[in-house]
C-alpha cells in the first residue's frame, strides 16, 4: 500500500524569504485599512481592481500563454477569484457584527481548514503538524485576547469570520493546484480580475461608495496595492507552487503581530502585551508543523517567473 503524499511539505530557502517579505508586506494592510477613509469593501475593491490594471501589460506580454490554457485551469483560476472574493466579503462585513478580537481569532484558523482540505484530498497530516497548528492558534489567542461575548448579532459576526477563513484555505489551495502549471503572472491577472469584478457587483447591491474619496484616500488605496496586495499576494502566489497551502497558510499568520508592530509605530496604537510571547508561540508552531514532515519537494512544472 503506497504512502499518502504528505500536506505538510518543509519549504525552502526561498520559498522562506518568498513567504517572509510577503508577510512584511501584507503587515501593511490592517494599519492601511484603519486609516484609510472609505468602506471596506470599497478598499477590497480597489486594491483588487488595481493589482489587476498593473498586472495587465505583463499579462499581455504571456497572452500566448493564456490562448494555450486548457478549461480545467481557467476553471481553476475563476475559481479561486471567486474564493478569494468570497474571502473579503464574509470576513470584512464580520467586523461590524463581532468584535475584532473574535474575528481576527476565527478567521485564524485557516492553516486548519487548509489541512482538512488537503486531508479530504487524501493527502497525509501528521499529528505533529495538527499539535503545531494548535500552539500557532494559542499564540493568535494570546495576541487577539478571548472573546465570550454571546449575542445573536455576535454569533453572526463569527459566522462569517469563520466563512472567511475556510474561504482562505481554499483560495490557497486551489491556487497552488493552479500554480503547477500556470505562471504567476497570468494567475494573478486572472484571479485578481475575477475577483475585482465580483467584488464590484456586491459593492453595487449593497450600494457601497466607490468614488468620492479626497487625495489621501487614493494615495493610501494605491500603496495597499503595492504592498499587501502586488507585493505581499503575489509573492505568496510565488511561494505556492512549491509551498503547501498549510505552512504557506501558518506564515500568513505572522501579519498579525507584524500589522501590531506597525500600527504601534505608524499609528501611535499602543501594541498588546502578547505581542512577543504570540511571536514566540507562532514560531513554534510553524517549526513544530514543518519539522513533522519529510522534505518531499512538490513537482515544479515550470520555472516561475523572475
Amino acid at each position: 500500500m503506497s504512502t499518502p503524499p504528505s500536506a505538510v511539505g518543509r519549504p525552502g530557502t526561498r520559498d522562506i524569504a518568498l513567504m517572509t517579505v510577503a508577510v512584511a508586506a501584507i503587515s501593511t494592510s490592517a494599519p492601511l485599512i484603519a486609516a484609510t477613509a472609505a468602506p471596506a469593501l470599497a478598499i477590497a475593491f480597489w486594491r483588487n481592481a488595481f493589482g489587476t490594471l498593473a498586472i495587465a501589460p505583463f499579462a499581455f506580454a504571456h497572452r500566448g500563454e493564456m490562448a494555450q490554457l486548457d478549461r480545467r485551469e481557467w476553471r481553476l483560476m475563476a475559481a479561486s477569484g471567486a474564493l478569494l472574493a468570497a474571502h473579503f466579503a464574509t470576513w470584512v462585513p464580520s467586523l461590524t457584527y463581532t468584535s475584532v478580537a473574535s474575528s481576527t481569532a476565527l478567521v485564524a484558523t485557516q492553516p486548519v481548514w487548509a489541512a482538512l482540505i488537503a486531508r479530504a484530498s487524501g493527502q497525509d497530516v501528521p499529528p505533529r503538524a495538527w499539535l503545531g497548528m494548535a500552539v500557532a492558534f494559542v499564540g493568535v489567542l494570546v495576541l487577539t485576547g478571548i472573546d465570550l461575548t454571546l449575542s445573536t448579532r455576535a454569533v453572526v459576526g463569527d459566522l462569517l469570520a469563520l466563512a472567511g477563513a475556510v474561504f482562505a484555505a481554499a483560495y490557497v489551495t486551489v491556487g497552488s493546484r493552479v500554480r503547477q502549471t500556470v505562471t504567476t503572472t497570468t494567475y494573478t491577472f486572472v484571479c485578481y480580475g475575477v475577483c475585482s469584478l465580483l467584488l464590484l457587483a456586491g459593492c453595487a447591491a449593497g450600494r457601497v461608495q466607490l468614488s468620492g474619496f479626497d487625495r489621501t484616500t487614493w494615495l493610501q488605496l494605491l500603496a495597499l496595492t503595492a504592498g499587501a496586495q502586488l507585493l505581499g499576494h503575489s509573492l505568496i502566489n510565488v511561494a505556492l507552487q512549491t509551498s503547501s497551502p498549510t505552512v504557506v497558510s501558518l506564515a500568513i499568520l505572522f501579519e498579525m503581530p507584524g500589522a501590531a508592530l506597525i500600527a504601534a509605530l505608524w499609528l501611535g496604537q499602543r501594541p498588546p502585551w502578547g505581542i512577543v510571547p504570540a511571536a514566540l508561540l507562532l514560531l513554534a508552531g510553524v517549526a513544530i508543523v514543518v519539522s513533522s514532515a519529510r522534505r518531499t519537494p512538490r513537482e515544479v512544472v515550470e520555472a516561475p517567473p523572475g
